[in-house]
């Protein structure tokens, strides 16, 4: 037998012995391990769950959500994805969701703009006036303050007001409160909120004046105090005296 096989040889009894010894040593050391567990041979106590559906059927339990189980603003906005979806022939379901998130924002904006718009108009129509500002019409009076502030007052608009919200009667005693600020500044009476027509009738000087104004003072009176409805036809016949005595004082 040359070297080299003497070689062989050795080197395979060698190799043999080393994995005997291997897996002896594994097979001791599953021994040990098998011994070193420790087995619980007590009984067990059986355990039972009931009603864990209607116990765990809260909102805080659904952990995926549907179209069912989602609130009415979610399926709402679900709506309206798929809408945008079909309408404009999206491919991604995010890209409709982004679009309905702008639209919803526009919208929002818009709803907002109208209430600032209702309110500002409100302020303007309240007697003309700004929250912190002056009266932008200084014409527009309540018509309780009307007497006490004949000389600022725009009857012509005050009129024109009364007659086509058909109120006859105020537009009657408009004319008789401009008929006054217009003998007052033609010098003619002295105007003062606690004067009678009897008082002003004995300031005028001229006879024809007297008579013009003895009769606009009768149907102011019987008109506005004596508190009787009157229609168009009648209201047209003391419009006409009204203006006539106007004309004539002015010219």
């Amino acid at each position: 037998m040359n070297r080299q096989k003497c070689l062989y040889i050795i080197l395979l009894v060698v190799g043999i012995s080393m994995n005997f010894a291997s897996a002896k040593t594994l097979i001791l050391a599953t021994q040990d391990a098998e011994d070193s567990i420790f087995v619980d041979t007590e009984p067990r106590e059986k355990r039972s769950f009931e009603d864990l559906k209607d116990r765990y059927n809260g909102n805080e339990f659904i952990y995926e959500r549907t179209s069912e189980n989602s609130g009415w603003w979610t399926r709402f906005k679900q709506w309206l994805s798929d809408l945008f979806k079909s309408l404009f022939d999206l491919n991604s379901d995010a890209e409709a969701s982004n679009i309905t998130d702008v639209i919803l924002k526009l919208f929002y904006i818009s709803i907002f703009l109208l209430v600032v718009f209702f309110i500002v108009k409100a302020i303007l129509n309240k007697e003309g006036k700004w929250v912190f500002g002056k009266s932008s019409d200084k014409s527009i009076i309540p018509v309780t303050d009307i007497e006490s502030n004949i000389h600022v007052a725009d009857f012509q608009s005050l009129i024109a007001s009364a007659e086509s919200e058909n109120n006859f009667r105020l537009a009657i005693r408009y004319y008789y409160l401009w008929l006054l600020k217009t003998l007052t500044q033609a010098e003619i009476i002295e105007y003062d909120v606690e004067k009678t027509n009897s008082d002003y009738y004995y300031e005028i000087a001229s006879e024809d004046t007297k008579e013009k104004f003895s009769y606009t003072s009768y149907l102011y009176n019987y008109i506005w105090y004596g508190e009787f409805d009157i229609d168009e036809t009648q209201f047209s016949k003391a419009k006409t005296a009204f203006t006539h005595f106007l004309k004539s004082v002015k010219s």
